[in-house]
């Protein structure tokens, strides 16, 4: 499954409606995908919700350094698919973040994503959290 920015914060965030389920969901995943893009994002998300700064960097920095998630790091090739997606489609709203996402997806073959974001379902794969 990818895990998203939305699923890492509703994991982290104990007050989150999806917070048990997304601890469930997580911890018994077979395989964990994600990407610097989702990282980068999720330390926006926390300090926008005044989360815990240094819980949230701790926590990124374990996902990036530890085994227990593949993170693929954007690189220009991966950068540049994702902008030709988002323009391919300016009808939808989702973001770069979610573009490199669903490249990811589509190139593994993955169609879960641990995420409360509408976007996923969207472009065709399945949303595990419902906020």
């Amino acid at each position: 499954m990818l895990i998203d920015t939305s699923g890492f914060y509703c994991y982290l965030d104990a007050d989150q409606p999806s917070h048990a389920d997304a601890v469930t969901r997580l911890n018994g995943a077979a395989a964990r995908l994600t990407h610097s893009y989702v990282l980068a994002e999720l330390i926006a998300l926390c300090q926008s919700r005044r989360f815990n700064r240094s819980t949230a960097l701790r926590f990124v920095a374990d996902v990036a350094d530890g085994g227990d998630f593949e993170v693929v790091w954007v690189d220009e090739r991966l950068h540049r698919a994702g902008m030709t997606l988002l323009q391919s489609q300016t009808d939808k709203t989702y973001s770069l973040c979610d573009a490199i996402s669903f490249i990811l997806m589509r190139d593994r073959g993955v169609a879960d994503a641990l995420t409360t974001d509408h976007h996923f379902e969207q472009a065709g794969f399945i949303r595990l959290l419902k906020p």
